[in-house]
């Protein structure tokens, strides 16, 4: 364990991306932090940063999966943690999945690893809803679950936003407010979306899209009353929060207070590494909602929050 008063250095492969920015200022107003940062003529240089990779305490990559895959064969040092926020390492031996509030050991987990794989930002969603539930066999492996989600276009990376913002030469901006996308049924976060909800087939996702910069809100549809144990509304209610009463950052909004939500925006947590769980509905039929900033607990928060656990800080620090 790292001492909280010990200065850590840490280095973002990638920081000139969408998710490196937003993790750089994270790092640069974390109280333990001191960021390092390559020269900027030596950003595409393998041997220039892995060098920097191995001298840090702890390495992010915000990197394409492919880039993500060559940059760690060169990470050797056993004291470095890498933090991979691509989706290469998700579900690959060896790493542990940075999404602490996912069970009750999975913070240890993450404690103990020097590779950590930082979640997508709708399966953080989707897990936050599903796997407790899958857990305490409410639903089954083998349900067919359905999940759909809104993202700000931010998580599609600076194309994307030059695309809807119109900063590109000739480009006028989008002119609709909504588009769906995935349609292949072949979404590159499908098989972590599975492996750590519990179930045995991956959950049909329809991701979409919107003309906002960033937030996301997550969906999962129930029929109550076709489930083999027929919950009702509470007993859904109560799994949920019991998985995350003492957590942090995730927070299940109590029933009263669903029953009176008549709308629910997108954007109400952007900036911050927290994650609301509503569940609307009744007896028969649930409609769980997650709410979360696509690019804070989806992106650079989390990332933040499992270096300071593997790193022995405050889980809160720069958060």
């Amino acid at each position: 364990m790292v001492s909280p008063a010990r200065e850590i250095t840490a280095f973002i492969d990638g920081e000139a991306g969408t998710t490196g920015l937003q993790l750089a200022e994270r790092l640069d107003a974390h109280p333990n932090v001191r960021r390092v940062s390559i020269d900027s003529t030596l950003r595409k240089d393998p041997a220039a940063r892995a060098d920097l990779a191995n001298q840090c305490d702890v390495t992010f990559l915000c990197l394409p999966d492919d880039a993500a895959r060559e940059a760690i064969a060169n990470i050797t040092s056993p004291d470095t943690v890498v933090i991979d926020a691509s989706t290469a390492h998700r579900v690959a031996d060896g790493w542990t999945y940075g999404f602490p509030e996912l069970s009750a050991d999975q913070r240890t987990r993450v404690a103990s690893s020097r590779r950590i794989a930082n979640p997508g930002c709708y399966p953080t969603g989707f897990l936050a809803l599903v796997a407790p539930l899958v857990s305490a066999e409410l639903v089954p492996a083998d349900w067919p679950v359905t999940v759909n989600a809104v993202s700000g276009y931010s998580g599609g990376g600076r194309t994307l936003i030059q695309e809807v913002e119109g900063l590109g030469e000739g480009q006028p901006g989008w002119a609709h407010s909504h588009q769906i996308y995935g349609l292949s049924q072949t979404h590159k976060h499908l098989p972590e979306m599975q492996h750590y909800s519990g179930l045995n087939r991956p959950p049909v996702f329809m991701p979409a899209v919107g003309k906002f910069r960033q937030g996301m809100i997550v969906e999962v549809g129930l029929a109550l009353d076709k489930l083999p144990r027929s919950p009702d509304l509470k007993a859904v209610h109560e799994v949920l929060h019991a998985r995350y009463a003492v957590e942090e950052y995730v927070s299940v909004i109590p029933l009263e207070v669903c029953a009176d939500v008549t709308a629910l925006q997108p954007e109400a947590l952007n900036n911050t590494n927290r994650l609301e769980v509503f569940v609307f509905g009744n007896d028969r039929e649930v409609r769980l909602v997650a709410r979360l900033d696509n690019l804070g607990k989806g992106a650079s928060g989390a990332a933040v929050q499992s270096m300071n656990i593997a790193l022995g800080l405050e889980e809160t620090a720069g958060l």
